[in-house]
């Protein structure tokens, strides 16, 4: 039997993207890509049913980046632009949804905080920086920075709506990389925005970050990656280990049937390649064990426009952790997006669990929804019942990036020095976004 060149284990947006890249360069390779489920994607998935769209993972991406865009363009892909309803955003502070404002200035005049906590976000300027380069929680970098209040109240939810994540474990460094760089650079948040403010005045104008998707959906990228890449794919295939043998690696499968590469690219959950490679280094296998996953459901709801007494236009809220709901946030997808739902409907998204809440992830179906609707229809003031309704659950989420995690990290890369030809990548080590995850195949091609 010959060898194939390269395995790629996971057919999610990483091990398809990072297959394509590779293709691109050299169409001749030898490539395997090795998908557990019937279907790719991972946890991109986009299901079509009663006249809505329903998002079961990630919604869109960030326009700042442009690996995605040029992937896109090469797929003959057209990405859709959200709309301006897309730009407001709200928050719940002390049970009330408060808009987010757009400017400096707004959010200076804003409820959003109290006036002590304003003053104490403008000393951030004069607040010294740590010079150690510390490993510090998101909870702590932040209060320390720009203060308790602004902390609780934003970035406890931004953090919880990105990661869905516990801020008092996130590691700053590895969570908000560029933020934590602004305070080594800059000596602080407001001098390096300052300063990088005026690097782009000298620079051209960079354009500012748009959410952009697909008319069909995220699917859609995931689709026409599984189109262009469906010789290479075997579905419903489950990597059990790896044996390195020469140089040459053995991949096991669990239908008995083994393949010979000579390079294996893990680019599935960290917990799965864990599993993988248990036999063959037992120190990697044991590191990426306690990447933590929590549980994470995502419940959606089709309601008619006016059922919603609180407005349809805006992009969604998330709520900090003081407020103690039961849910993480709330999307309005068909306000984002267009064809999201039938003709004067509306599409909302709530999630529910994360690492502070895994429980609530993981209750039956109709205990799920009676959660979501006894927060939502008060907050919203929605009168009557919904009349779509699809729950998406994910029983291992969106990895942690906890303190330590850079270190895992360097500890994994050096373990992985004494097998050449063995990588891993994917939305477990370097950013969870659908952008990093591209962009992270992307430099993984050209070193490979």
């Amino acid at each position: 039997m010959g060898t194939t060149e390269i395995v790629v284990v996971g057919g999610g947006i990483s091990g398809l993207s990072f297959a394509y890249f590779l293709l691109k360069k050299n169409p001749q390779l030898n490539i395997k890509i090795i998908e557990a489920e019937k279907r790719a994607g991972g946890k991109i998935i986009t299901e079509k049913a009663s006249g809505f769209l329903c998002e079961g993972g990630v919604n869109g991406f960030l326009s700042n980046k442009p690996s995605t865009l040029n992937l896109a363009s090469q797929l003959s892909l057209e990405p859709l632009k959200g709309s301006e309803d897309s730009k407001i955003r709200y928050i719940l502070i002390d049970g009330k949804l408060t808009r987010v404002p757009d400017n400096p200035l707004k959010f200076f005049l804003s409820p959003l905080l109290s006036f002590s906590g304003k003053i104490r976000m403008l000393r951030e300027y004069f607040t010294p920086p740590v010079k150690e380069d510390l490993d510090e929680t998101v909870e702590s970098f932040v209060s320390r920075r720009v203060g308790r209040e602004f902390y609780e109240k934003l970035i406890d939810a931004m953090s919880t709506g990105i990661y869905a994540g516990d801020p008092t474990k996130m590691s700053m460094k590895s969570c908000f990389p560029k933020v934590y760089w602004l305070e080594k650079k800059y000596g602080g948040l407001i001098k390096g925005l300052i300063a990088l403010k005026k690097e782009k005045k000298d620079a051209k104008a960079q354009p500012s970050a748009v959410l952009m998707s697909f008319s069909g959906g995220m699917g859609e990228l995931i689709g026409s990656l599984e189109n262009y890449l469906s010789s290479k794919i075997l579905s419903e295939k489950k990597v059990l280990s790896i044996e390195k043998k020469g140089n040459h690696f053995t991949v096991n499968l669990n239908d008995g049937s083994s393949i010979e590469a000579e390079k294996v690219i893990l680019a599935c959950p960290a917990h799965e390649s864990a599993e993988i490679l248990k036999e063959l280094d037992k120190e990697i296998s044991g590191i990426l064990k306690t990447i933590p996953y929590p549980p994470l459901s995502v419940v959606a709801f089709g309601f008619r426009k006016g059922q919603i007494g609180f407005g349809t236009s805006l992009y969604g809220f998330l709520i900090p952790n003081r407020e103690k709901r039961k849910i993480l946030g709330t999307l309005f997808d068909s306000s984002i997006f267009p064809n999201r739902a039938p003709e004067g409907y509306v599409l909302l998204r709530s999630m529910i669990g994360g690492r502070r809440a895994p429980e609530l992830a993981m209750l039956p179906d109709e205990k799920l929804i009676d959660t979501a609707l006894s927060e939502l229809k008060p907050l919203l003031n929605i009168k009557g019942e919904p009349e779509f309704i699809k729950i998406f659950r994910w029983e291992k989420a969106i990895p942690q990036y906890e303190l330590g995690h850079e270190e895992k990290l360097n500890r994994i890369q050096q373990a992985l020095s004494k097998f050449p030809g063995l990588y891993l990548t994917g939305n477990a080590y370097k950013g969870v976004s659908v952008n990093d995850c591209i962009e992270n195949s992307l430099k993984l091609a050209e070193q490979i």
